[in-house]
């Protein structure tokens, strides 16, 4: 027999397109010989829905479209389908009950038969680290559901579920010979090298195969990477599913195990953060509707990736690009913006800053405190530039895309309401020196396709500067970004003490400097657009530090 995996890209809160694509996928499933067919998690309703939840008018058509799916495959006799959605065990609540009182909602899986729903298990393992907040709407199942279909009986576990060994082992004592494992995993760089290992484990475990159907797409700042697979019961692979694709995946059994099929080889590092945040900002625009993109580009290195994703993501025709320089604009800066925009076939126009910036300045002397050059003036030209953006976008419907990286966004190195002015982030989760591997990456990538570099070679050798005042650099006010990532990478993703950073060699003075920079620049990130999470500890979902706080850890810097 023959089992299908839907890895699709579902949108929130979008049940009836949801719904169709899942019945489209049924029939195609069922055209091909499959007897079941696996959606990722929370299918219906797409990943995460976040406080619709706590709608009931939400949770009663999520259950009438569940109904409602049910009934149209009545035309696939025999044909299971098992669908991830919210579930209400019992009666829904009435809309004037307090939330607080409200029903228990499971995290829930159906098993869809013949214009019926057979059976319903509920998620027992309810995460609430990183991004995740289940505890906050879902209430844990965990009995066993087992059903039979094409001579096999099928376990099904809710994502969480399979990371921990008591739900695939309660499925296994209930007659389990296959185990289902509904998915929306979000990704972060060689997450799907871990999800592969710890389901090896549960196949070895219980001695019993793994189907993982995994979803696709971005949802605000989380992106879902596909990579769907199937494990015989010894952990080996059988079939495995390219990573950031829509596809419908077919797995053979034979004498209740997976047999060898197609099997996608697991994308590199570099591949999987440039396919993230294409699919990130493709999702992101698409799915909120937005008729196209804006760039501030300003010939460095920052503005040129976001551009290169951009284009990869929308297409050049929805991509528009404006360099807006000041008294301090390098000419080379100009040529490079203009030579990017080129090759890369985008409308590209130019705004002088200049008369604007002398009108503010004069304007203002009367009541600046300090002299001319400050940051007071830096701020300004960044400022200047995102009201000309924004007005360009309120013009034309398209969304500006602001270009700071996860470095600067660390320090504070970018202005409110100025550079940090837009409506998404691409490159928020990206620290400086992967800013540069990412575009020398795509430049190779461009080459071996026999096509032109979208980078221009002199923007990526180029030092960094914001060219706010003469000769600026950034490392004039920020440690070399070797030195600040690893701090970074050390700090806010990896947890290390002051203590265990200085036993890596990373030098005290920078750590005390950038840990400070970092608790004050806090009040700048929670007004930041949202952005792309690459790795597992990015600023939004899972980085909630407060605003008002006195905790100094870099005062155990300065004890020593």
């Amino acid at each position: 027999m023959s089992i299908a995996i839907a890895q699709f890209n579902p949108t929130v809160g979008d049940l009836a397109g949801n719904a169709r694509a899942i019945e489209g996928l049924a029939e195609q499933a069922h055209a091909q010989g499959a007897a079941v067919l696996l959606t990722p998690e929370l299918a219906l309703t797409g990943y995460p829905p976040e406080d619709l939840l706590l709608r009931p008018a939400f949770m009663r058509a999520v259950a009438d479209t569940l109904r409602d799916l049910a009934a149209r495959l009545r035309r696939l006799p025999g044909f299971v389908l098992v669908v991830g959605h919210p579930h209400v065990p019992g009666a829904a609540a009435d809309e004037r009950t307090p939330s607080t009182q409200r029903p228990l909602r499971w995290n829930a899986a159906s098993v869809l038969r013949d214009g019926g729903i057979e059976a319903t298990y509920g998620k027992l393992e309810l995460p609430n680290y990183q991004v995740f907040d289940e505890r906050r709407y879902f209430a844990c199942g965990g009995a066993p559901v087992v059903f039979e279909a094409g001579g096999l009986r099928f376990g099904i576990n809710v994502c969480e579920d399979a990371w921990f060994a008591e739900a695939p082992r309660r499925a296994r004592a209930a007659g389990a010979q296959v185990l289902l494992v509904l998915n929306a995993s979000p990704f972060h760089l060689g997450k799907s090298a871990e999800r592969e290992a710890v389901m090896r484990l549960r196949c070895r475990e219980n001695d019993m195969p793994v189907v993982f159907a995994h979803g696709v797409g971005g949802q605000d700042e989380l992106v879902f990477d596909g990579g769907s697979f199937v494990l015989d019961r010894r952990g080996e692979a059988c079939v495995r599913a390219p990573q950031f694709e829509d596809c419908l995946l077919l797995a053979r059994f034979e004498a209740g195990d997976a047999q060898p099929g197609a099997l996608a080889p697991p994308a590199s590092l570099h591949q999987q953060a440039w396919a993230a945040l294409v699919t990130g900002t493709r999702d992101y625009v698409r799915k909120n509707g937005f008729r196209g993109v804006l760039i501030g580009l300003s010939g460095g290195i920052d503005s040129a990736l976001v551009l290169a994703v951009a284009v990869d993501a929308l297409g050049p025709q929805q991509v528009r690009t404006v360099m807006m320089p000041s008294a301090y604009t390098a000419d080379i800066s100009l040529e490079d913006a203009r030579d990017m925009a080129q090759r890369l076939g985008v409308r590209h126009d130019e705004l002088d800053i200049a008369p604007m910036f002398d009108s503010f300045r004069a304007t203002l002397r009367p009541l600046l405190r300090h002299a001319d050059g400050d940051t007071t003036e830096e701020n300004l030209q960044s400022r200047i530039r995102g009201v000309l953006l924004m007005a360009l976008s309120n013009n034309s419907g398209a969304m500006v895309l602001t270009t700071g990286n996860k470095s600067e966004m660390a320090t504070g190195y970018a202005t409110l309401y100025g550079d940090m002015a837009g409506g998404f982030a691409v490159i928020k989760d990206v620290r400086k020196t992967l800013v540069w591997e990412l575009a020398r990456w795509r430049n190779a990538q461009a080459r071996a396709a026999g096509q032109p570099e979208p980078i221009p070679q002199r923007i990526i050798d180029r030092p960094p500067s914001a060219e706010l005042r003469p000769d600026q650099l950034d490392q004039d006010s920020l440690p070399p970004y070797e030195v600040l990532d690893a701090i970074l990478e050390a700090y806010m993703e990896n947890d290390c003490s002051v203590e265990q950073m200085i036993a890596q060699g990373l030098p005290a003075d920078d750590i005390q400097r950038v840990l400070r920079l970092l608790r004050v620049a806090e009040y700048k990130r929670r007004q930041a657009p949202p952005g792309v999470r690459i790795t597992h500890r990015a600023f939004g979902r899972d980085w909630r530090y407060p605003i008002t706080s006195r905790w100094r850890e870099e005062r155990e810097v300065g004890a020593r």
